[in-house]
């Protein structure tokens, strides 16, 4: 039996939320504090839907690492496999809220975040290849040595391996390619996910059926295309699955699609068709957009069937 049914890699942060909406940051008086960083806020999804997860990171030698470390314990996540940079601080992320769809991120990841220096030496490699599901993410490609290791780790991942294009454009340094080494993985993964703008970079096509046609002629054998408020598109050897848009009012966008990306691996690993699987994924995300914060914010299985009943009355 997989030690982990999934194991997410890269981006960790500490998320501040204001807790006055709709004003920029410069009004905001007060911050809610909470873990964050896609990879991570997957590996909290999971848990919260009932998987054993872990994730590869790496924090700051500072009052933040011990904060990430004991969250995660509290999300049901192992924390075993975050280490410690010894000089590099551990990222915050302030955000603004202006819903329904506007939720401005700012990023304090200089000169570089502990989690860009995981190496190919440091991980985990017999915990990857036996993990049930292996997660990577485009900003671990944006620069080495986390370049390397995200492409290692796909390679020698032997369960199903799904690789998030989360592409974050003031995280990657200019002059780099973030379309080449998105296709890099690409060509490792079993299962691509990411919404239009993604889909753009990664293809040159903003629609969804062109961009997975591409991407699947790589090697992805799935490709799924978050879609936000017109829900959301899965392409596979079967043909296409569409989830429609669940109403819901948003409060903040930040972590739906860590939601959907935790919802998508729950259903993979049970086995799902592609229908239900990216039906399931996409209330997941709509949850997550109703609620304050990420990581506090993953539903569990009973409050995902729940809306899906309710949207279907």
């Amino acid at each position: 039996m997989a030690s982990y049914d999934v194991l997410t890699m890269g981006r960790v942060s500490v998320d501040l939320y204001p807790e006055q909406l709709g004003v920029p940051l410069a009004a905001v008086r007060t911050f809610a504090k909470s873990l964050g960083g896609s990879p991570t806020n997957v590996a909290v999804g999971a848990a919260r839907l009932g998987h054993r997860a872990a994730v590869i990171t790496k924090v700051g030698d500072d009052g933040f690492g011990p904060y990430v470390r004991e969250a995660l314990r509290g999300f049901g996540v192992d924390d075993r496999f975050v280490g410690t940079h010894p000089t590099l601080r551990t990222p915050i992320v302030f955000c603004e809220i202006y819903p329904p769809d506007r939720f401005p991120l700012l990023f304090y990841r200089e000169p570089t975040a502990p989690d860009m220096t995981l190496a190919r030496d440091e991980l985990p490699m017999d915990d990857i290849r036996d993990a049930s599901l292996v997660w990577t993410t485009g900003t671990g490609l944006s620069a080495e040595p986390s370049r390397s290791a995200t492409l290692a780790a796909l390679d020698t991942a032997r369960g199903i391996r799904i690789h998030d294009l989360d592409h974050r454009p003031s995280l990657w340094p200019h002059g780099e390619d973030a379309r080449r080494w998105a296709r890099e993985a690409v060509k490792r993964a079993r299962v691509i996910v990411g919404n239009t703008d993604e889909m753009e970079m990664a293809t040159d096509s903003r629609d969804p059926e062109t961009a997975a046609r591409a991407l699947r002629a790589l090697g992805a054998e799935i490709v799924v295309v978050k879609r936000g408020m017109d829900g959301a598109s899965a392409f596979g050897a079967g043909g296409r699955a569409d989830a429609r848009a669940i109403p819901v009012e948003v409060v903040c966008g930040l972590g739906a699609g860590d939601a959907f990306g935790a919802g998508l691996a729950h259903g993979l690993l049970s086995g799902w068709t592609l229908e239900r699987t990216v039906v399931f994924a996409n209330a997941a995300g709509a949850i997550v957009a109703s609620r304050l914060a990420c990581a506090d914010a993953m539903p569990t299985p009973a409050e995902v069937d729940a809306l899906l009943r309710k949207a279907t009355v």
